[in-house]
């Protein structure tokens, strides 16, 4: 696994030094299996896992979200995190292949397999984005000794490659968490408690437990939300990733995503007024986003 420090200084190098690729940039790649490597990359890699890989792959194996992050997830802990990630836990064997590899035939869920494995050989580098600016974000090739599949005649554009790989609905999907890591406000000044970042982890992640959150305490009695909408997050596991990221917005940053009833807007605002000197936190705030969600998930994975 590569170390904090390691990762950060990965990252570094290539915002600063990588060969940069758009839409119209071309490279030579192709895999099969009569290459010497077929299934080289499947071992003792880094896949961090985003909340849409998350949701296809528990999806795809019939397993909830919790279920899912227990047996095939690790869940790494450092001070410098700014929001919780998960990375995909490799077998415990002498060549730490992927839990879904099946040799020699290859991944077992190819075709729900997460974005990075859909995008190789290509990585992609997003720095920060400028207010009302372009999105910055690129892709660049991976150059890997052991692949051989670099060196194949077969010439692709980045666009083509992509859209070869089903990548666009992953990025479309993916768009809400790439901007929630990407707002300068998430960790800014002061770090999340621990009980926020739980419940990031969960409404992030562990979306049957979400879903638990919003179904099985009084969330729906606290905010105004259309019969249709409760509907589709009750049995559309899209649909209830999309609210989870209006959730934390309106949770940490007091955005409009959601709209409090006004009996309990009205509540808050009379507590809030009988506390002399509290600084109101943004009605929802200070209720549940700051409490421990109920089986706190461990940290180690």
């Amino acid at each position: 696994m590569l170390e904090d420090n390691a990762f950060e200084k990965f990252k570094e190098q290539i915002l600063r030094d990588g060969p940069r690729l758009g839409a119209d940039g071309r490279f030579h790649f192709l895999c099969h299996r009569n290459l010497t490597c077929f299934n080289h990359c499947c071992h003792d890699v880094n896949i961090f896992l985003t909340p849409y890989d998350v949701l296809r792959m528990k999806r795809a194996l019939g397993i909830p979200s919790g279920e899912f992050l227990d047996r095939y997830c690790i869940i790494p802990f450092s001070k410098t995190m700014r929001y919780p990630v998960v990375l995909l836990r490799m077998r415990e064997d002498a060549q730490l292949a992927c839990p879904f590899l099946e040799e020699p035939a290859g991944c077992s869920i190819y075709e729900n397999r997460p974005w990075s494995c859909r995008t190789y050989p290509l990585g992609r580098a997003a720095p920060p984005r400028t207010s009302g600016g372009e999105d910055p974000a690129f892709y660049f090739l991976i150059r890997e000794d052991f692949c051989c599949g670099l060196g194949e005649s077969r010439e692709w554009r980045v666009a083509e490659w992509l859209d070869d790989q089903g990548v666009p609905e992953y990025e479309a999907q993916g768009r809400f968490f790439q901007d929630l890591a990407q707002d300068e406000r998430l960790g800014a000044g002061k770090s999340l408690t621990p009980e926020q970042m739980d419940m990031l982890f969960m409404v992030l992640y562990d979306l049957d437990k979400f879903r638990r959150f919003v179904f099985e305490t009084r969330f729906l009695r606290k905010f105004q939300v259309a019969e249709d909408r409760i509907e589709a997050i009750r049995t559309d596991d899209v649909e209830l990733m999309k609210f989870g990221f209006e959730w934390i917005r309106f949770a940490l940053w007091q955005e409009p995503t959601l709209e409090v009833r006004k009996e309990v807007a009205a509540v808050i605002k009379a507590a809030m007024e009988a506390r002399p000197g509290a600084q109101a936190a943004g009605p929802g705030l200070s209720s549940p986003f700051d409490k421990k969600p109920a089986g706190k998930q461990d940290e180690s994975g």
